[in-house]
């Protein structure tokens, strides 16, 4: 409200100040300036505000604080797995001769976390093999554990002639979406063991060739980018923690005040969409005001541990555990946190996966579609009571006129409102030079007063019409051309029909104020 208003008479002086006439004149007062709506989709950007049975608006926030799934829990490192052959003594080898067939175990380098086996979603094997031999050789590259549809990987890579000084190189990346990695090893007791064979076999019509120690056959395995949608093992003892601020920007506005509100309801969900035990906790909520006073959240769930069971069920029928936590008016002070008019709201949370250890036997299972949330969300009615409740805001202007030529000696800017809110407000305004000091100050000659104390409109919502004038001084139009800054305050209380102030009151569906700016300006030519 405050700022739709302060642009309303920004754009009022800009008019009287570039407005020029040969002779004095004065404006129609029927004319208006600016005719302009605000309602509460101008305070936000989210659908925060809900229509509940009466009527009137309900403030309904939900925030994510936390959203992880497998790639967060677990990440396949680019893993570069490399094997080395050598002859022990010198030979001469036939066409088609098996110069070595040799089968090795790779650790996947994963702390703390064990795997038994997973799935790929993407990712990719590149496969880079060199060739000493003066003739063609051909490499068979297989990963036993590593299949699809039941069929082990196995690719060949045919090499053309090198030399001991240079062997020539060959190339091939190899996509394993929707491979499964059985990571157990040969013996399928072990975890995070990547197994691979490799045999390299002379050129059937090739010549016989001599095979020597100082010959070096060479397969370079490289895994990179691998994202899975599945494992299963041990993964690990985990904690994610963090202080999130949650932002209200409307709050920075607010220079002074008090407002009462009731009936708040707060709560914080812990989801656990994946097969392993998990401990979670609230370790902090507050609120710090624009003076620096912080108040606390103070309830009996705060760093109250809440565990979570395993999820149940698999791929389709996943089923995660859940725990809530509610806070509310009646069993924390969370109405004093709210009302203490902050702009930033801190909520801190811990999680902590497997807290007992491998308590499963190393049977931990994530899928896909697991996820593991914290979500806290926050519902009250709106209603609230103000009491001076002050809006300040601030904006820059240029204003310029010659005042040995044509320029304002005087003026009066109207401003009519029809306030369907239920709050009166008294305006000031108030002329600031470059460095922020005030050259002069407007108040309002009357109370933009609250739609209760109005009739029913077409709709039924009460509406209230009124009238404030801002009176331009001499003062203030002969140091007109300092004024860099205009300053607007609004001070908010919530009356009574009868006009005591400072009663509970509730915003109605569909809330407006609707100004329209008029104004009279006498100016005075120079020749």
């Amino acid at each position: 409200m405050m700022k739709c208003i302060s642009i309303c008479l920004l754009s009022l002086l800009l008019f009287a100040s570039c407005k020029k006439q040969a002779t004095s004149w004065e404006t129609d007062l029927g004319a208006p300036l600016v005719n302009d709506t605000l309602d509460l989709s101008r305070l936000t950007n989210d659908s925060i505000f809900v229509p509940n049975g009466s009527g009137n608006l309900d403030l309904d926030f939900t925030k994510t604080l936390l959203d992880i799934g497998l790639a967060d829990l677990i990440s396949i490192p680019d893993t570069l797995v490399v094997q080395t052959f050598h002859s022990n003594f010198a030979i001469n080898v036939p066409p088609g001769f098996n110069v070595f067939n040799q089968n090795e175990t790779h650790t996947i380098v994963l702390p703390g976390i064990q795997l038994k086996k997973v799935r790929v979603y993407s990712g990719s094997i590149k496969l880079k093999v060199y060739n000493p031999l003066p003739t063609d050789v051909t490499f068979n590259v297989s990963l036993p554990g590593v299949s699809l549809n039941g069929v082990t990987f196995q690719q060949s890579l045919t090499v053309g002639a090198g030399s001991d000084a240079n062997p020539t190189p060959q190339t091939a990346n190899f996509n394993l979406a929707g491979y499964e990695m059985d990571l157990r090893g040969p013996n399928g007791v072990d975890f995070n063991m990547l197994q691979a064979s490799v045999t390299a076999v002379s050129a059937a019509n090739g010549p016989t060739v001599s095979v020597t120690p100082a010959q070096e056959f060479k397969v370079e395995a490289s895994l990179k980018d691998i994202a899975l949608d599945y494992a299963r093992g041990y993964f690990g003892n985990m904690t994610f923690s963090d202080t999130l601020s949650l932002d209200l920007p409307i709050m920075q506005k607010v220079a002074s005040g008090l407002i009462d509100i009731n009936s708040v309801q707060l709560g914080l969900s812990f989801s656990n969409g994946v097969k392993v035990p998990v401990r979670g906790k609230l370790t902090q909520m507050l609120n710090t005001n624009a003076a620096g006073n912080t108040v606390a959240l103070n309830a009996p769930v705060m760093g109250q541990d809440l565990f979570l069971a395993p999820a149940t069920g698999s791929w389709n029928s996943l089923l995660p555990s859940t725990q809530q936590v509610q806070v509310n008016s009646g069993n924390s002070n969370i109405e004093q946190v709210i009302e203490n008019l902050g702009t930033t709201f801190q909520a801190g949370y811990a999680l902590e996966i497997n807290p007992n250890g491998n308590v499963n036997g190393g049977w931990d299972e994530i899928y896909s579609t697991s996820r593991i949330k914290v979500v806290l969300h926050a519902q009250m009615p709106l209603q609230l009571q103000a009491d001076q409740l002050t809006l300040v805001d601030t904006f820059q202007v240029s204003i310029q006129q010659n005042k040995d030529k044509t320029h304002a000696v005087s003026g009066v800017m109207q401003l009519d409102a029809s306030n369907g809110f239920p709050f009166q407000s008294q305006l000031k305004l108030s002329y600031l030079n470059a460095q922020k000091q005030v050259i002069d100050e407007s108040l309002g000659d009357a109370l933009v007063l609250s739609a209760l104390a109005g009739t029913p409109n077409a709709t039924g919502m009460m509406v209230k019409h009124s009238t404030v004038r801002f009176v331009l001084s001499e003062k203030l139009l002969a140091q007109l051309n300092e004024v860099k800054y205009l300053r607007v305050e609004a001070i908010l209380d919530t009356p009574t029909p009868s006009g005591a102030a400072n009663q509970v009151v509730s915003i109605p569906v569909g809330a407006f104020m609707h100004v329209k700016l008029k104004a009279q300006i006498k100016t005075k030519i120079v020749y």
